[in-house]
């Protein structure tokens, strides 16, 4: 058996763990949870639990409207981490911050506002073939609106991106190039920077989908040079519920609100209205305040931990992950090594449904994910109904891996 190796990164994983109460919990009598869901949704720790008690308990109350202390006091907290946010991702101005329920909100916003505007007839927009549905299906959407035409980055036998096949894309001119920084199937980490310097080149936009991203490594808008970045709350140790777009401003600036109704708006008539400024222009109604402010409490809690520390840990458990994996006789992980990869790892395993293997791990209380990721054409590209996932994070240790793999040794002794 392989050693298990020490953590290098000075990551103090068991006081991470404590942080967590969810992992405390056994599943039944004497098998305690091993959580490998994160690319899911991650576990909540305390400080995030005890912000959205305290607002709730201290200070619940409707933001921008009331002049009473406790409207006072949400709004404050709100916009406090609005502003967190943005440090975290280091945006220009916190009017580039827009709050929306999650990542797949965030990039309809963009198709649906930004996209309508300046997406006409024949326009190309290239996408990947390594998407997640919610970068895929608001642009199949508004391509069949409007006439235009979608193109695809493929995806190499080793789950990367073919860059020389978008340097001839981009000879298509296309208005949009869109895609995933780190894939939820393929863990494969793409060069972002790289991609948005040769879309510049011919004055394409670029939109990131960083919902595997942003709660795993430092990331840096700016410096990536990108014009809209999405990512969610409930994947970086944060509320369900929340989401955030952020747009370079004179994008947003330029584009209409998509959603109408209250604090979107400065002024209204009876037959016309004028928007508010922003980040209100896009967010109508009353917003999810606790989610939100419960948000910034996940940035301070990852701040505090540090991201570098975080990626560090995470390539640690991921080459690890990999090398026992590739012990067990059948299976079969997908996406580069482990150099080029996030924390995640798609495998099947012969002659056995990733559903049953899901189940038998499930009984000694592994939680790993069977389907197909809402990464359909990605499962396509490799002749796959479906793969299993074990994804990682912070709170993940090589214990936890050594556990895994013994319920995949269970898995053949079943199935043969």
């Amino acid at each position: 058996m392989t050693t298990t190796p020490s953590y290098k990164n000075g990551l103090d994983v068991p006081r991470i763990r404590a942080d967590f109460p969810i992992l405390k919990r056994e599943v039944k009598p004497g098998v305690p949870l091993v959580y490998l869901d994160s690319a899911a949704t991650s576990q909540k720790p305390t400080p995030v639990i005890e912000t959205l008690d305290r607002y709730y308990r201290e200070y619940n109350a409707n933001i921008h409207r009331g002049i009473h202390k406790l409207a006072e006091e949400a709004t404050a907290a709100y916009e406090e981490a609005r502003d967190k946010i943005r440090r975290f991702v280091n945006a220009k101005s916190a009017r580039e911050i827009i709050y929306t329920r999650n990542t797949t909100e965030a990039i309809n916003l963009v198709a649906l506002s930004w996209g309508r505007a300046n997406i006409g007839k024949d326009d190309v927009i290239v996408l990947t073939e390594m998407e997640h549905h919610s970068n895929l299906v608001p642009w199949q959407m508004l391509a069949a609106e409007k006439g235009a035409r979608l193109e695809f980055i493929p995806v190499t036998d080793g789950g990367e991106l073919d860059l020389a096949a978008l340097d001839r894309l981009l000879e298509l001119k296309p208005k949009l190039v869109s895609f995933t920084h780190v894939s939820n199937v393929l863990g494969t980490i793409n060069p972002v920077a790289e991609i948005a310097a040769k879309a510049r080149q011919i004055s394409a936009v670029v939109l990131v989908d960083g919902a595997q991203s942003v709660p795993h490594m430092p990331v840096d808008v700016q410096a990536l040079g990108v014009d809209f970045y999405a990512f969610s709350g409930h994947k970086m140790c944060g509320p369900t519920g929340i989401g955030v777009l952020y747009g370079r401003q004179a994008l947003l600036e330029a584009m209409p609100p998509h959603y109408g109704g209250g604090d979107m708006i400065k002024r209204v008539y009876l037959r016309e209205f004028k928007p508010n400024e922003l980040p209100y222009k896009f967010e109508a109604g009353t917003p999810a305040i606790a989610e939100a402010i419960g948000l910034g409490a996940a940035v301070d809690y990852l701040k505090s931990v540090s991201l570098a520390a975080i990626q560090a840990h995470e390539k640690e458990i991921i080459a690890y992950a990999l090398e026992r994996l590739e012990e067990v006789p059948g299976v079969k992980v997908y996406g580069p090594p482990a150099e080029k990869r996030g924390g995640v790892a798609a495998f099947t395993f012969d002659g056995t449904h990733p559903h049953d293997v899901a189940q038998v791990l499930d009984a000694d209380g592994i939680a790993v994910r069977a389907g197909h990721h809402c990464a359909m054409p990605l499962h396509d590209r490799f002749d796959l109904v479906a793969t299993a996932r074990a994804s990682f994070y912070l709170y993940n240790t090589t214990g936890e891996v050594d556990k895994l793999v013994e319920g995949l040794y269970k898995v053949k002794k079943l199935f043969g």
